[in-house]
């Protein structure tokens, strides 16, 4: 069965104009949202509305915080979720709706679960050692832990912008400040076994100058470092619900307990 069949996005792009009344621009607005949320949920293993879980809506709003999106566009994706999941409801496509129990970006307090000092050793550790890609996959877990980057920043980083030999990494982040961070040692030997071991070997003159790429020598996209840190986080046997944003608030809490000034990891963080 094709996309469109499980998804049923023709008979709600049918919908929403002449059931509903929207404009077209309200109608593509909302199909930008559908897709990106297809994308990630199918990144993750799910293969259709059926099958998504709160869980898994709650992982996708981390997602959109990670890109940088203001709460307003956070919103509106919500509102196109809701609105196809009560499509689905109505027309008898699905049996539950998993976006009643999501919450709007205001609404959710919480601060972020962290890793201890423990946990984040198993965590560095846990990328598959038999995957050609392995010192890809673990150069990224170090860089997110020694750097506290978005994903989004991550999967931008351009080559010109790391130095290993001055151990640092300049980053682009929110409406493109330029921050500096340092990188351990740790970080800087993965990263050099990567990119003189296995980069060259992907790089097919797609890459964009980026530092990460996938294995068809693309940039890698931000859905695949998720299930890159979900799979290190069950390969860890970590109990806790271990996101990238983990990662970061882990790296912000553990310069905190080893007495850094607050504002200087803030501005760290960017």
């Amino acid at each position: 069965m094709s996309d469109s069949q499980v998804f049923r996005f023709e008979e709600y792009e049918d919908h929403l104009p002449y059931e509903r009344g929207l404009s077209s621009h309200t109608v593509a607005a909302y199909f930008r949202d559908l897709r990106q949320w297809q994308d990630f949920i199918q990144e993750l293993g799910v293969s259709g509305p059926a099958y998504v879980t709160p869980k898994q809506l709650r992982e996708w709003i981390f997602s959109l915080k990670e890109e940088g999106l203001a709460p307003s566009s956070i919103r509106r994706s919500q509102s196109a979720l809701r609105s196809y999941y009560r499509f689905l409801l109505a027309e008898g496509m699905v049996e539950e709706d998993p976006t009643d129990r999501m919450e709007s970006p205001r609404v959710d307090r919480r601060l972020p679960e962290f890793l201890s000092l423990e946990e984040t050793l198993r965590f560095l550790q846990a990328a598959d050692a038999s995957r050609v890609l392995y010192w890809r996959d673990r150069a990224i877990l170090e860089f997110l832990y020694a750097s506290g980057v978005r994903v989004s920043e991550l999967v931008n980083l351009q080559l010109i912008n790391l130095d290993l030999e001055g151990s640092f990494a300049t980053i682009f982040g929110k409406g493109s400040k330029e921050r500096l961070v340092p990188l351990g040692d740790p970080a800087i030997r993965a990263l050099h076994r990567y990119l003189c071991d296995v980069r060259p070997g992907l790089d097919a003159g797609q890459g964009e100058g980026r530092v990460f790429l996938n294995a068809r020598g693309r940039p890698l996209r931000r859905k695949s470092v998720w299930v890159l840190v979900k799979d290190a986080a069950r390969r860890a046997g970590l109990a806790k619900d271990i996101s990238p944003h983990t990662i970061r608030h882990t790296f912000a809490t553990h310069l905190v307990e080893r007495g850094a000034d607050l504002a200087a990891v803030q501005d760290l963080l960017g």
